[in-house]
């Protein structure tokens, strides 16, 4: 393939996205024989080098722009890493092999394997830090503002949905930062639905009617984060954030990676500035969003891939796919 310099065309993007789905799927399946073994780097450590190596063999020069976490003493896809060929498109990777390495590791619901990807110089580019989010589907969208109270973003979208704000159930992360934001739901009559981690599906949520999710509300990680706005911008949801600093510290590293107001609202169009991206998730446990990986009878491992796609196409889509043991497609 001749050299890129941008996606050119939606089948580009269609086919880069199926691409990333086989990677996707590669390192769930090499995650999965650690689920409930109780060792989270080696977890960790298996889905990384598996994306590492599928992602090498894709026609693109992708660099990762935001990963697992500078601060995770975990093998990682570190920040600024370049990935593929060298040959094609050039393109932002946010990415996180094992999301939720706790939970696997211990063997509990929702662990997945996500990847946000968009034209180089679209995406956020951000260290791993805590991050205020507000997620909703598209009958909210352009209803949200962070810098509002919940009780006043409860009203809008219940305004904007045609429900009543009894009727709203808000996803928030069971975190003892939340109480308030717990609190303020309960006492409007809304409906809260906590959960232990892993984000991302419950903003995702937020745009699958048949989930029945109306909002996510917390703070959790920047990473998550940018993933999450590229999803719901495939998605026609919308996405609101603002990073929050815990020390000067962390202030010095926003603005060494150019983020000159690391407190300023940030909108899902200053998270992703192009249309042009996609979200690919796949199970490794059962979970919100996707099924985890199972064993079949004949020896096959099934995964379910969850990929959504931006620009033109503004599609979604669920993907069961069957491989070896060692990972291999059958």
């Amino acid at each position: 393939m001749s050299a890129k310099t941008t996606i050119t065309s939606t089948a580009d993007l269609k086919k880069l996205a199926m691409d990333f789905v086989s990677v996707s799927q590669g390192a769930a399946v090499a995650s999965y024989p650690w689920v409930g073994k109780g060792n989270k780097i080696e977890a960790d450590g298996a889905g990384t080098e598996a994306m590492r190596q599928a992602m090498n063999e894709i026609d693109m020069l992708g660099v990762v722009v935001i990963g697992e976490g500078e601060m995770d003493e975990a093998p990682m896809l570190y920040i600024g890493e370049e990935l593929g060929t060298g040959n094609g498109p050039h393109i932002d990777i946010a990415v996180d092999p094992v999301e939720g390495t706790t939970l696997m590791s211990t063997g509990q619901e929702n662990s997945l394997t996500v990847i946000a990807c968009a034209p180089r110089g679209s995406l956020l580019h951000a260290p791993d830090m805590y991050m205020k989010k507000m997620a909703v589907g598209p009958k909210a969208k352009g209803c949200i503002d962070i810098d509002a109270s919940l009780t006043d973003n409860m009203m809008a979208v219940a305004k904007a949905m045609n429900k009543d704000v009894t009727e709203l159930t808000v996803m928030i992360q069971n975190r003892e930062r939340h109480e308030g934001l717990i609190n303020e739901v309960l006492a409007l009559g809304a409906s809260i639905r906590l959960f232990p981690d892993v984000d991302i599906s419950g903003a995702v949520a937020t745009a699958i009617d048949e989930i029945q999710v109306d909002m996510l509300v917390g703070t959790g990680g920047a990473p998550e984060g940018v993933i999450t706005a590229v999803a719901l911008k495939c998605l026609g949801g919308d996405f609101q954030a603002k990073l929050v600093p815990q020390d000067e510290a962390e202030i010095k590293r926003c603005l060494e990676m150019g983020i000159t107001e690391p407190e300023k609202k940030l909108t899902m169009d200053e998270l992703v500035r192009s249309d042009e991206c996609f979200f690919v998730a796949t199970g490794i446990t059962e979970g919100l969003l996707v099924k985890g990986i199972e064993k079949r009878e004949n020896g096959l491992l099934q995964s379910e891939s969850f990929v959504a796609i931006g620009g033109d196409v503004k599609t979604y889509q669920y993907i069961k796919s069957h491989h070896l043991a060692s990972g291999e497609m059958k």
